[in-house]
């Protein structure tokens, strides 16, 4: 299972190829025996959501990825690895023993989880691994150890730390990352690379189609995550979600009458469209906290380091503000932020959930979601933009409303007489269910339970889109009949199935 990040990066938590000119180093090296002991190899089993059969999972996957001991009797992996696991296992170096895990807490936007065993004796004799309190530097020597594929032992790749730089993981969160060029293959996931004696980050990804470029999350990243889910749940790193645009171009200094010795952003587009809103159009931000920010939106953070502006956002947000200076008609002043971890989208990411679904005879009703869009093959997507199916038209947009979700029949019509005469309608959105107008899931079964009329009619979005009608009582005789045939336990998910249940009797 290979996915890809924002970034273009490919998380890898099983198969591939390793690198035949990686500089190997071998397993029994003598230099750091306690960090050889505590790295682990993880073992999951594995069941993504089906979008296109959201009343069930996909096939079991067994997949493998490594880990680290951390404080807390804990171990640090990737989410990637772990994500949707039925079954989570644990392995130490030339052990042949595996013990059961738990998930104790996940991010998969920063891609990184922790584990706790069924059997904390294992503790007693493999360490935490100390984390170096700084970044590296570039050029610095690094050892990446894991279990890539090609073996069953311990691997350890070396190579130099080549950059840093803050950039998008998985949408919509961004993070600091360390490019390094020792070897890490599929398998290395969640496995620690080492600087001197100390962990400085876990790796997690590597830039497909090139040679030994790997991504390493860093142990800022990592501080961040630990002090979120010492609650015992995991928040989010705060940002801010603006569009704002470099200011190199002599003609924009022009046309916002600033001087040229002003440097900073422009916003192109404030997040939230409201006059007690702090940014507006058309802002130069030229500060974030007490620090300058370049044309290239860019501030230094270290000798010879730089990376985009809003890293600081997670360094300097307090009570969910930030301060930015901004020049605005002129005057310069400084206004608070609101930031969050979470931006509103109206297509979301399942983010470890499975997907919600109600069957009405022959039809599946579910939401449009990132994992559903990321199954669909490129020639139904150009399809279904080219009739103007707001799945693909709205894609990165917030919701015009309060709750609003885009409603989608998931599956093919199950087959039943019912159905007979209708073309396949996977990825249609529903417009209107009896000409009333659907806001989301929940508002669609409000509407069928509450329906008195003869026939049930769905109206869908786009161009020369045919509209269905049912025969509503037959409809929902047909249901259980339905249920049964295709083997179904359930006409919805739970949180559908309260509001259909919820119906007054008659």
């Amino acid at each position: 299972m290979i996915g890809v990040t924002a970034s273009g990066a490919q998380t890898l938590p099983q198969t591939s190829t390793p690198d035949a000119t990686a500089t190997a180093v071998p397993a029994t090296t003598p230099k750091l025996p306690a960090i050889e002991n505590s790295v682990v190899k993880v073992f999951s089993t594995i069941r993504n959501p089906d979008p296109f059969r959201p009343w069930t999972k996909q096939s079991p996957q067994e997949v493998s990825g490594s880990g680290v001991v951390i404080e807390g009797k804990r171990i640090l992996t990737n989410a990637h690895v772990v994500l949707y696991a039925g079954q989570v296992q644990v392995q130490a170096n030339q052990s042949g023993d595996k013990i059961l895990a738990t998930v104790e807490a996940i991010a998969p936007g920063i891609d990184l989880a922790v584990l706790k065993l069924d059997d904390e004796s294992f503790f007693g004799t493999h360490d935490p691994v100390p984390r170096a309190s700084v970044l590296p530097e570039i050029k610095d020597p690094v050892l990446a150890y894991g279990f890539p594929t090609g073996g069953t032992s311990l691997s350890i790749t070396k190579g130099i730390v080549s950059r840093i730089e803050f950039t998008p993981y998985n949408f919509p969160v961004s993070g600091l990352r360390i490019q390094i060029d020792a070897a890490i293959n599929p398998g290395n996931s969640g496995g620690p690379a080492v600087v001197g004696d100390k962990m400085i980050g876990l790796a997690f990804s590597v830039l497909g189609g090139t040679q030994n470029i790997g991504y390493i999350i860093p142990n800022e990243e990592i501080e961040l995550f630990l002090a979120d889910i010492a609650d015992g749940h995991y928040d989010g790193k705060p940002a801010m979600f603006d569009e704002v645009q470099r200011m190199q171009s002599p003609s924009l200094h022009a046309f916002l009458k600033l001087d040229k010795a002003v440097e900073g952003v422009v916003v192109r587009a404030p997040y939230v469209d409201s006059p007690s809103y702090p940014l507006k159009k058309l802002d130069v931000i030229t500060q974030i906290g007490a620090t300058p920010i370049d044309d290239e939106g860019m501030v230094k953070i270290a000798n010879n380091l730089r990376v985009r502006f809003d890293y600081l956002v997670q360094k300097t947000a307090e009570d969910g503000t930030v301060a930015l200076t901004v020049i605005r008609d002129g005057k310069t002043r400084v206004v608070q932020l609101p930031v969050s971890p979470d931006r509103r989208m109206l297509i979301p990411d399942l983010k470890g959930a499975y997907p919600s679904y109600f069957i009405l005879g022959p039809i599946v009703f579910s939401t449009v979601t990132v994992q559903m869009l990321s199954s669909i093959n490129q020639a139904s997507v150009m399809g279904l933009a080219f009739v103007g199916n707001p799945g693909i038209t709205r894609r990165g947009d917030a919701p015009a409303f309060e709750g609003e979700q885009l409603v989608v029949i998931a599956a093919p019509l199950f087959p039943h007489k019912l159905s007979q005469g209708y073309p396949v309608p996977i990825g249609w959105a529903v417009k209107s269910i009896n000409g009333t107008m659907i806001k989301n899931l929940r508002h669609l079964v409000e509407v069928l339970r509450d329906a008195q009329s003869d026939f049930v009619t769905v109206e869908f979005y786009g161009r020369d889109i045919e509209t269905f009608a049912f025969p509503r009582k037959e409809t929902l005789a047909a249901t259980d009949d339905i249920l049964a045939n295709n083997d179904i336990r359930a006409q919805g998910s739970a949180d559908v199935l309260a509001i259909w249940n919820a119906r007054p009797t008659k």
